[in-house]
């Protein structure tokens, strides 16, 4: 899987849970799985947001619509699945924390989005695979500040 597209989700048929019986079946949609990944992603302290930059961009753009986030898209930029029916994978475009151990913060990104799927669909998860498109600067979100706001202190000392 490609991050390009960090929102699909695969075409295939949804996953048919081992629990068939002569009561009915039980089916799971990729985009069931995609949104769980995602939020179980998020949960993860250290995360900052999901998504490359142009899906961010247009996250951002589609919260301005009114009903645009409607959809619970929100929940999904950044994350794509394949899933099988007895198994998934997981793809997940991160930005990241300043000062945050990446590859720890994987490891438990990877455990919480693993976790979430298996526990609530009962899927294999086979691989979670983490692709960190940005660091978040506490100064960044300052861009977006009115500029009546005072600048935040830097613990310099000017004179």
């Amino acid at each position: 899987m490609t991050s390009s597209s960090p929102a699909t989700t695969s075409g295939a048929s949804p996953a048919k849970i081992g629990d068939d019986t002569t009561q009915g079946k039980t089916s799971i949609a990729a985009s069931v799985v995609q949104k769980i990944a995602g939020i179980a992603a998020r949960e993860v302290a250290g995360v900052h947001s999901m998504g490359s930059g142009a899906s961010r961009a247009f996250g951002a753009l589609r919260e301005r619509i009114p009903g645009g986030s409607a959809t619970g898209a929100s929940n999904v930029a950044g994350v794509a699945v394949e899933v099988g029916e007895k198994q998934a994978a997981v793809d997940l475009d991160l930005v990241v924390e300043y000062g945050v151990a990446i590859s720890e913060l994987s490891k438990a990104v990877r455990r919480n989005v693993i976790g979430a799927v298996e526990r609530m669909t009962g899927l294999e998860v086979i691989e979670v695979n983490i692709s960190v498109n940005d660091i978040h600067l506490a100064g960044d979100d300052d861009a977006d500040a009115p500029a009546d706001r005072a600048p935040a202190p830097t613990g310099r000392v000017v004179e």
